[in-house]
């Protein structure tokens, strides 16, 4: 999206295009950390409903005694007390305090879900229930919400398509939580090492830089169509996977493949993964013939495979 943003000004730097794109990265990483706090908000909010109806003038049993299993829930100890999530949440000044008509609205949602009935009722109660209902409320409930998807699009411009893969990232981070841990359980961090880092930096820079010849590339190997008549995002995808394959040795043919035609099925057309699929296969065969690239390590680990569709 950031080189889709870049390709269409009129004006480009390519200074301010990676600005731009490490920001958004941040945000993501931002959008993470938020979603663990909403779960504590469905808490708190959950507490409150308990409070105010103890203090009914005429309560009754079940008002009186509540069931507090989501209240008590382990994991959300956990990730109250986790000191990472503080910190980060400190140095953001992250909160939902300015949105509550959203936690307000899913925790109604909440109440109608099944599985929370099940998970309020289950005969079970341990650590492992515990995690299990709160990584579907993360990886199910959220994604599912359609107030949710629409209160953050207002709420940022780069959460438009973060919500799937961010709900995916923090429900693997609540599958490494174990009962017997403390506060210093670590959250997954923003980028794995400084290579990793260095990968998005170097990949938009190249891509940027080079697109006239990969371009070239692209217009050769279709025939049947011009390059103008192709659209953007496509022309990006197969840009973007050229690249990697020439300026990242160690990453096998295959994988780079295989990534690049299901990014084409998500912000292209639903023809595009098999267009893009037929595309980079002939250019593969080229480049590899011409010597553009050299691949080492376990950048050479099956590079004839392309996958099927």
């Amino acid at each position: 999206m950031s080189l889709y943003a870049f390709n269409r000004r009129e004006e480009e730097n390519l200074s301010n295009a990676e600005k731009e794109l490490m920001f958004s990265i941040e945000k993501t990483y931002e959008l993470y950390h938020l979603l663990f706090l909403l779960a504590l908000e469905l808490v708190d909010i959950a507490s409150e409903k308990i409070e105010q109806a103890r203090l009914k003038k005429m309560p009754t049993p079940e008002d009186l005694d509540p069931n507090c299993r989501f209240i008590n829930n382990a994991v959300i100890q956990q990730l109250r007390e986790n000191d990472a999530l503080k910190r980060y949440v400190a140095a953001k000044k992250l909160s939902w305090s300015n949105n509550q008509h959203v936690s307000r609205s899913l925790y109604n949602e909440m109440l109608e879900w099944d599985v929370y009935n099940l998970y309020m009722n289950s005969p079970t109660d341990n650590y492992q229930t515990d995690k299990k209902f709160i990584i579907q409320l993360i990886t199910e409930l959220f994604p599912g919400s359609e107030e949710l998807e629409a209160s953050l699009e207002e709420m940022s411009i780069y959460w438009n398509d973060d919500m799937e893969y961010v709900t995916v990232m923090a429900g693997k981070t609540i599958k490494k939580f174990k009962a017997n841990d403390n506060s210093s359980q670590p959250l997954m961090p923003l980028y794995k090492n400084d290579e990793d880092k260095d990968f998005v930096k170097i990949l938009f820079r190249k891509v940027s830089l080079n697109k006239d010849m990969y371009s070239e590339l692209i217009d050769k190997h279709t025939t049947n169509w011009e390059l103008d008549r192709i659209a953007l995002m496509d022309i990006l995808v197969m840009q973007m996977a050229i690249s990697e394959m020439i300026e990242f040795p160690d990453i096998p043919i295959k994988v780079t493949l295989n990534e690049y035609i299901e990014i084409a099925k998500f912000y292209c057309t639903s023809k595009s993964g098999t267009f893009v699929n037929g595309i980079l296969d002939n250019i593969v065969k080229e480049i590899k013939d011409t010597g553009m690239f050299t691949k080492s390590g376990r950048g050479l680990i099956d590079e004839s495979v392309v996958k099927q569709l």
